[in-house]
């Protein structure tokens, strides 16, 4: 099991925020080497396995690893104390279609599943509230990161101690989208010359999703000096990570996490 820290402006005391490598990379096999996500076509046997892993290296119990059923929404699910004692249908039920999971439990990785999209982790060390996010452009666009603040602002988070980090997604460059794209970010309140560049020579509109996301982070509450971007890019380093744009949707996904102890 091969994981990187994910790194916030500062270390937070007892705060553990991750993504996972792919390993190995076999190139016939679009889901090697590690991958946690069940949902896009790997074996439920290899997903099992290395969500195992996960937890090993981490030292928590395989129900404490929480994950969403991603459908790029910007709905959040708060898990809180009463989750361990829920039967599985019901996890599943209280997980499905949220794309952020909120959480003041501690001992319980928490984390989102991504092929370009933008992973993002939060946390107030003061006051013990974790989150993490999984944005898309459709979430990115309808503020997937405002709701994840304010649900954890609900939870007895101050935004004022609240740091971020976002993980690994597309740059820039590599995000080309269509002018129907450009408009939804308008039409959702962006200013879209922030967050948007035309290449020379194609005329194509390219959009920072990370940068999209930082703003909403910063409209939240969030002082600019508590985000922290990570600035790698999936797409342009497929040995690392898991691209969708490079090996299609149905391949592995890259796992993001945090974990207070």
């Amino acid at each position: 099991m091969k994981i990187e820290n994910l790194n916030f402006d500062t270390p937070l005391t007892g705060i553990e925020a991750f993504t996972t490598l792919r390993g190995e990379v076999d190139a016939s096999n679009p889901y090697s080497q590690v991958n946690l996500c069940n949902y896009t076509g790997d074996t439920p046997e290899h997903v099992d396995c290395c969500r195992r892993q996960l937890c090993q290296h981490l030292g928590i119990e395989p129900q404490r690893l929480i994950m969403p059923r991603q459908t790029h929404t910007a709905d959040v699910a708060v898990v809180g104390e009463n989750y361990l004692a829920l039967t599985d249908a019901e996890r599943e039920a209280l997980l499905n279609e949220k794309d952020a999971i909120v959480t003041t439990l501690s001992g319980v990785a928490i984390g989102v599943n991504t092929a370009d999209c933008v992973p993002i982790v939060l946390a107030d060390e003061v006051n013990g509230v974790i989150a993490a996010t999984h944005a898309g452009w459709k979430g990115t666009a309808h503020r997937i990161a405002a709701a994840t603040v304010a649900a954890m602002v609900e939870q007895g988070a101050d935004v004022r101690c609240l740091h971020a980090a976002i993980g690994a997604s597309i740059c820039q460059d590599c995000f080309e989208v269509g002018d129907e794209v450009v408009h939804h970010f308008e039409e959702c309140g962006f200013n879209v010359e922030q967050i948007t560049r035309r290449n020379a020579t194609t005329g194509k509109a390219h959009i920072s999703l990370q940068q999209a996301n930082a703003l909403v982070l910063q409209q939240s509450g969030i002082a600019p000096s508590h985000i922290a971007i990570s600035g790698n890019c999936t797409r342009c380093h497929p040995e690392r990570y898991f691209s969708a744009r490079r090996l299609g949707i149905a391949s592995g996904r890259t796992f993001t996490a945090i974990l207070r102890r």
